[in-house]
């Protein structure tokens, strides 16, 4: 598949796909943090991947191809955006289990002040004064909320920072590849490359889940999906 040109922008749909994929997120964390309760982060990770990529391999077939979708422009980039999306979600799982889901979500929430920084600086897009303040007030009722010298900062307290900016960098790099691939290329690139990234280690601490677990980690998967999909578009 050839590059395709950029589209024009549409606010309004995009506004709506990123509502649903916060939705989505956050049954994604809530069923994540349970999984961490008995399993380790990188065998939820795993699976996770595992039936992503056979997923998107399967409906990359029925496009037309796997090769057909797979070729992308920077095929580098997406390579790295599925493995750094990967660290993101080990790293917030992993989170899930030091901070907790509410103070996670606290400083995850600033990811989106992030984005709009870095798009600017990067990808040229307009941030108006306006904007650029309600990044600050943002990043600054983050700090507020986190009660720095209050003793709820804590070495822990970097993981999620990271784990933010890890998802900051990956939102602003599907934008940006998004000019050139269509979505089917990006989340193709996504699932496989994702996978790739965790097999190389994720092996070495597999613990099958039990049970019911195997229906909480199909819920898992099939939010992951959808969600990273709404995502992209």
């Amino acid at each position: 598949m050839s590059a395709i040109p950029s589209r024009p922008d549409n606010p309004t749909l995009g506004i709506t796909l990123m509502i649903a994929t916060t939705m989505i997120f956050a049954v994604q964390d809530g069923i994540s943090r349970y999984l961490a309760e008995n399993y380790n982060v990188l065998t939820i990770v795993m699976i996770r991947y595992w039936v992503f990529a056979l997923f998107v391999i399967a409906l990359s077939h029925y496009r037309g191809g796997v090769t057909s979708v797979a070729k992308s422009s920077k095929p580098v980039l997406q390579f790295f955006r599925g493995v750094l999306l990967v660290i993101q979600i080990c790293l917030a799982v992993w989170a899930f289990t030091l901070v907790g889901l509410v103070e996670f979500q606290t400083i995850f929430a600033s990811y989106p002040l992030t984005i709009t920084a870095i798009s600017a600086l990067f990808l040229g897009e307009k941030v108006g004064w306006r904007r650029w303040g309600a990044i600050l007030v943002g990043l600054t009722g983050v700090v507020i909320a986190l009660r720095p010298g209050a003793g709820l900062f804590t070495i822990y307290t970097l993981v999620p920072v990271a784990s933010a900016m890890c998802f900051a960098l990956y939102g602003v790099l599907t934008r940006y590849v998004a000019r050139t691939d269509a979505a089917h290329t990006s989340f193709f690139w996504t699932g496989v490359g994702g996978a790739v990234g965790i097999s190389v280690i994720g092996p070495f601490f597999w613990l099958p889940p039990a049970g019911a677990d195997w229906i909480w980690m199909a819920i898992l998967c099939l939010t992951g999906m959808v969600g990273h999909y709404t995502l992209i578009k």
